[in-house]
């Protein structure tokens, strides 16, 4: 006889297949939508934003309250915290991606063999695309649009810090979808916060075609653990920026407030500083780093710079802070910075201050990472900064997509082969 725990997950289990059938059925009417089909709907979903946006402002100020009340850092808070200025910015994004090239159809290259068959590889969604993702609501717009318009339908999973955001947010996107002709179930969020659900998503091998995590390590380690599904990774985001011997030292003083102070809750704000030893501006840019609000913490002759800078740890060089935190270190060129970088990225986002060319396009070229950035903050790892209208997560893996995942990312391909009367022999 099942207990009321098993009972509960075989009900989770259920909730999730039941789910699953239904977006695999939408997904199949939405990928025979045209292209200005779903670019209109889009839109329409970004109206339906707009005439929300009281509501959805409503929900995330409970949301907020609840955070507080449960101790959230100033960080966290921020990446929950919706106002109008943000809420426009979303429904923008949605419009910039009803804008973008429809990669649905695309013929990536041709061939005709010496058996007179003519091939094609054409771009075709993946199909349903399940998200797990924490705090940030904003998400659960970016991730749906992107997924419709790639022709994919969306399960999404948010986190219970932004419940009541992601459900205001989630009913104004189907309410447009759906009268721009694309069916509900192709976006539907997850309606339980049962931590069971993510465990039944991560076993619907033959339901859902990939699954998207978008959170702190431990979420991502689980998905990577225990799925049986095809994970798309979003890693922590422990960026570096190597200031360089030749670096202007005013340009590397504005570059690295930004990189770390401008929104110290983004994957790719700095969290790792590292000054070549022989850089004149060590201290007037540590100093204003400190000045800022910035606590600084760093090896034995980074403390030499400034009496304020506390001692790092081990620890530290592997932390995603997430807040306004910075490791510092002081390394002997170019070499020196590279192996520091190799040794503690997350293979996210690094970048370098520098005026030599030459040092220049020797970092981008060795330093492995999705985004490797010169004479740029690295809080410009994002989708829409890079032209993309919206990101579904920085992958930072080896395969299939990696750096800000968007439309591209979010198909795979089939080959169509034409002959005439071909017979193999």
């Amino acid at each position: 006889m099942a207990t009321i725990a098993q009972q509960s997950q075989q009900d989770t289990a259920e909730l999730i297949r039941a789910l699953a059938l239904a977006g695999r059925q939408a997904q199949r009417r939405l990928a025979a939508m045209s292209s200005d089909e779903k670019a209109e709907a889009l839109r329409q979903a970004a109206q339906a934003l707009r005439a929300d946006a009281s509501d959805i402002l409503a929900a995330n100020a409970r949301d907020l309250a609840a955070g507080e009340a449960n101790g959230l850092s100033a960080a966290m808070l921020d990446r929950l915290r919706l106002d109008e200025a943000r809420l426009e910015g979303i429904a923008a994004g949605v419009e910039a991606v009803a804008a973008l090239p429809d990669p649905v159809g695309e013929v990536i290259d041709t061939a005709t063999p010496a058996n007179g068959l003519a091939l094609s590889r054409v771009r075709v969604p993946i199909g349903l695309i399940g998200l797990i993702y924490e705090s940030r609501p904003n998400v659960t717009a970016d991730a749906a649009v992107l997924c419709v318009r790639a022709g994919n339908a969306a399960l999404l999973r948010g986190g219970s810090e932004a419940v009541h955001s992601n459900r205001a947010i989630h009913a104004a996107l189907v309410r447009g979808l759906a009268a721009g002709g694309v069916p509900e179930a192709a976006v539907q969020l997850i309606p339980t916060q049962d931590r069971a659900a993510v465990g039944a998503m991560l076993a619907a091998a033959g339901l859902i075609d990939m699954i998207v995590p978008r959170g702190g390590k431990g979420l991502v380690a689980r998905v990577q653990a225990d799925a049986r599904v095809p994970v798309l990774a979003h890693l922590d985001g422990n960026c570096h920026t190597y200031v360089h011997t030749a670096a202007d030292p005013a340009m590397a003083r504005e570059i690295a407030f930004n990189a770390k102070l401008r929104r110290t809750g983004i994957c790719g704000a700095m969290e790792t500083l590292l000054l070549d030893a022989s850089f004149a501006g060590s201290e007037a840019l540590l100093g204003k780093l400190l000045d800022g609000g910035c606590e600084v913490r760093g090896d034995g002759r980074a403390q030499a710079i400034d009496p304020r800078i506390v001692p790092v740890s081990d620890e530290d060089w592997d932390t995603e802070y997430l807040d306004a935190i910075l490791s510092v270190a002081v390394v002997d060129g170019i070499d020196d910075a590279m192996a520091h970088i190799a040794r503690h990225s997350s293979n996210h986002t690094e970048a370098i201050i520098t005026d030599d060319q030459a040092a220049a396009d020797r970092f981008l070229a060795e330093v492995d990472s999705a985004i490797v950035m010169h004479n740029a903050s690295t809080q410009f790892a994002d989708g829409g900064e890079f032209g993309l209208g919206a990101e579904i997560g920085i992958a930072t893996g080896r395969l299939h997509a990696r750096g800000p995942v968007a439309l591209e990312g979010l198909t795979t391909y089939k080959w169509l082969v034409r002959g005439s009367g071909q017979a193999r022999p």
